[in-house]
């Protein structure tokens, strides 16, 4: 049994996920989103001594996650949009597989210090990487009215996100919104009693996308993805909200983020990709009782083609 770090992040799907990368001994590996290292871990035991894994992370934190002594593995702090210029850095010419699990890890939630959470009150920070970039509590100060209301409906689908703009602008010159408090203060009157939890984790939802541009990153890893991955190669991803979730079937689907097809003259299509699981793939009961964290949890697959 692979064990990831204790209390960092319990790994989604392990075993289905890392079984579609379909891992030869000595193939090159990435994983784009290694936090607690648990996906890592199971890829490194199934590595020869030739094969080799690459782990992307910008957080500080998941470094101490890094496996000791292990030769086999590169770690590399760095988001994971910058795919394509790390590979070329190391000098590698094709990777035989990717995989990217784009949920937070748990260790995030539950830091009481980094305001990822509404259940704790702390600076109203959010960054993936600290050391760079506007907070959510930047955000909240420095955004229009219709900049907060545009990333409330695109980013958390909340259907009252012009009053919760609106009541964060009137409130902010008076009272500026620093901490994680200040924000539940604001929004809470506006989020019916039965909803709270749920509207309340789509705020937050909504302000993390932003301040570490998740979409925009997702965007550039995976077209990076596409042109690192050998043929015959693989590309796992767990997603966990439906924007993810649709710019990734749309890029195993088409090659793109639109879904848009290309066909050849005789209509054949030619996405660079072709998608293994046609039916996505969810935990189980037993695996969502154990880990409620996993419920929302996607995984697709999809292997690269030699276009003709």
């Amino acid at each position: 049994m692979i064990v990831t770090a204790p209390g960092y992040h319990v790994p989604v799907l392990l075993k289905e996920s890392v079984d579609g990368l379909q891992i030869s001994p000595e193939g090159i590996y990435v994983d784009v989103t290694f936090g607690g290292g648990g996906h890592s871990r199971e890829i490194l035991s199934r590595l020869g001594p030739k094969g080799h894994l690459y782990g992307f992370d910008q957080d500080a934190d998941a470094e101490q996650n890094i496996p000791a002594d292990e030769q086999k593995f590169t770690f590399v702090r760095s988001n994971f949009r910058y795919l394509r210029n790390w590979m070329r850095y190391y000098g590698v010419e094709g990777i035989d597989g990717l995989l990217a699990d784009l949920g937070v890890s748990s260790h995030h939630f539950d830091d009481e210090s980094r305001g990822f959470s509404f259940r704790f009150d702390a600076p109203l920070d959010m960054r993936m990487n600290g050391r760079d970039g506007m907070t959510a509590a930047d955000i909240c100060n420095r955004y229009s009215e219709e900049e907060l209301a545009r990333l409330f409906w695109l980013y958390g689908e909340l259907k009252n996100g012009r009053r919760l703009a609106n009541a964060i602008a009137k409130s902010r010159a008076d009272h500026p919104i620093v901490t994680v408090n200040d924000l539940i203060t604001l929004v809470r009157p506006l989020i019916g009693i039965n909803r709270e939890k749920k509207d309340l984790a789509k705020v937050f939802q909504a302000l993390r996308i932003e301040v570490n541009h998740e979409m925009e990153a997702l965007h550039e890893m995976l077209d990076a993805a596409i042109s690192c991955l050998n043929p015959g190669g693989r590309l796992v991803v767990l997603t966990y909200h439906s924007l993810e979730d649709r710019m990734v079937k749309n890029y195993m689907r088409s090659g793109n983020a639109e879904g848009k097809v290309e066909e050849d003259f005789f209509g054949n299509r030619l996405s660079p990709l072709r998608p293994v699981n046609n039916k996505v793939i969810i935990p189980d009961t037993d695996e969502q009782e154990r880990n409620p964290r996993s419920r929302s949890a996607k995984l697709r697959i999809a292997e690269k083609v030699e276009l003709e």
